[in-house]
């Protein structure tokens, strides 16, 4: 496997544990944190994270990716969301990762090779004594897959369900974001953008990396008539 595929990662404007708002989620991000604590302790360890859209599933698994890249030891990072057009012969020698993580695990469910290549890896990682962490919208029971052995293995992790933030937490999650990539965003434009969009975090963020974008090449501050004459060009 190529140093580029291992390392296939997006981590979005350095996605970490120490910039993830926790909210409800406090003990599944102690969880994630204790997974990579104790990497290098002897067994098999593994963590699955449920939650719809925004919840910050995709955030902790790119923040625990970046800690074990950040300390010299590769992990690999896949989200499954395109299953359908990738081969499931990439996890192939993937247990040999520090660390395992698997994002949108929920869409390889109904596809039987990719079923079958997911329960091979998890044996794998678990003769091992490997980290696996994967995260998707339901609990392994919910998913709908067909190879029940899968499904058994995936619920002996340890399971914990995220929770989206509220609309005062969502801002503050906007504001952190913002001051992360040097933004100035001031309350009212935050509240603007959250009353006028979808208010899930998968939405906002990327918006909101627009707006800074646009607001950069202008040499302008970001207000609400930027954001309102923004809308009206797009």
């Amino acid at each position: 496997m190529s140093a580029q595929l291992a390392l296939n990662l997006r981590l979005r404007d350095g996605s970490s544990f120490g910039n993830f708002l926790p909210g409800r989620n406090r003990e599944a991000l102690a969880q994630a944190q204790a997974l990579l604590d104790l990497a290098t302790a002897p067994g098999f360890r593994s963590l699955y994270l449920y939650g719809e859209r925004g919840s910050g599933k995709t955030h902790l698994l790119e923040a625990a990716c970046r800690q074990r890249a950040d300390s010299g030891r590769a992990p690999f990072y896949l989200c499954l969301r395109d299953a359908g057009a990738l081969d499931p012969a990439m996890l192939e020698g993937v247990e040999q990762h520090s660390l395992v993580c698997l994002d949108d695990l929920g869409d390889a469910a109904g596809k039987p090779a990719w079923e079958e290549a997911l329960l091979s890896l998890w044996e794998r990682c678990r003769q091992r004594q490997g980290v696996w962490l994967a995260a998707a919208s339901a609990p392994p029971d919910r998913l709908g897959l067909r190879l029940a052995d899968l499904a058994t293995r995936l619920s002996t992790a340890t399971v914990y369900a995220l929770h989206v933030l509220s609309d005062e937490e969502k801002l503050s999650a906007m504001r952190l974001r913002a001051g992360n990539r040097g933004l100035e965003l001031p309350e009212e434009v935050a509240r603007y953008i959250l009353n006028r969009y979808p208010r899930d975090l998968g939405t906002l963020f990327p918006l909101l990396d627009r707006l800074d974008d646009a607001a950069l090449a202008q040499q302008r501050r970001l207000t609400v008539p930027l954001v309102r004459e923004l809308e009206e060009k797009a």
